[in-house]
């Protein structure tokens, strides 16, 4: 199978293209600039995404490409994906973060409630792939970890050690889910016909300062040195604070086994 990977030099979409790589599909990938050995390109130019779309042609296409601070990437740009993805399978990565928040886990088809500009722009871009391309599946994960290429797990190294200056909350509670156990996920999706929105996240429930503490653990170091504090004592504007996720639609359906975040984080 000719797979399109948007956002390959990224973390989770590294692990993508690298897994289906290793099962021997043939694998074209796009990033932001060409240093990173795939094609570079910008999502948000809607020619240019047709371009290469019509050079590639691919069977499968995986958009796991986003930039939190930026609408146009996260929504316009998924839009132009879908536009012009044709007759190929789509698989569009959502988030937890359009979800405002609540003690209960939520299902895979809850609507969005997003309270910060990403998770509406991570909305908007669900509700254009669905319009756009009805047989799409868009898959919500959580806090993706894993090696040093994990956003997370560079946060909360970066904080113990002083390179950068904040705290993890203690009452921001997530499901982290490994990126390789994702990408895997996701191949096995996309030999499905599932259309629409499912959840895909790890099994276990922490806060993000729990979370920190086990990165501390792996890397060697005190879990006490892990700087923390409230949403509230940060000062930290409004933010999801409880989001958890029932995948239980996915591990019915796929063969992956989705491990918690203790296991994939281990000394």
């Amino acid at each position: 199978m000719k797979i399109l990977v948007v956002g390959a030099g990224g973390h989770l979409g590294g692990e993508v293209a690298r897994l289906a790589s290793a099962a021997g599909h043939e694998v074209a990938g796009t990033a932001t600039t060409a240093a990173s050995g795939w094609s570079p390109l910008d999502i948000r130019d809607r020619a240019a995404v047709q371009a290469l779309f019509a050079a590639v042609r691919p069977q499968l296409i995986v958009n796991t490409a986003y930039r939190a601070t930026e609408w146009a990437t996260c929504a316009d740009g998924a839009a132009n994906v879908a536009l012009f993805a044709g007759n190929a399978r789509l698989i569009h990565i959502s988030t937890d973060a359009l979800h405002a928040g609540r003690p209960e886990p939520y299902a895979d088809d809850d609507d969005p409630t997003p309270i910060t500009m990403y998770g509406a722009a991570k909305a908007a871009a669900e509700t254009a792939v669905k319009a756009i391309t009805p047989s799409a599946a868009i898959v919500r994960t959580s806090l993706i970890i894993g090696d040093h290429r994990s956003a997370q797990v560079r946060l909360a190294l970066d904080l113990i050690r002083g390179v950068r200056q904040g705290a993890l909350f203690t009452d921001e509670v997530r499901c982290p889910i490994d990126a390789t156990d994702l990408a895997a996920a996701i191949l096995e999706l996309a030999t499905t016909d599932y259309a629409g929105t499912i959840n895909v996240a790890g099994p276990q429930v922490l806060t993000r300062a729990e979370l920190g503490e086990l990165v501390a653990r792996a890397h060697g170091l005190d879990p006490a040195s892990v700087p923390q504090c409230t949403i509230a004592e940060a000062g930290a504007g409004p933010r999801p604070a409880w989001v958890t996720l029932d995948s239980t639609r996915a591990t019915n359906l796929l063969g992956i086994r989705l491990r918690p975040a203790s296991e994939v984080l281990r000394p």
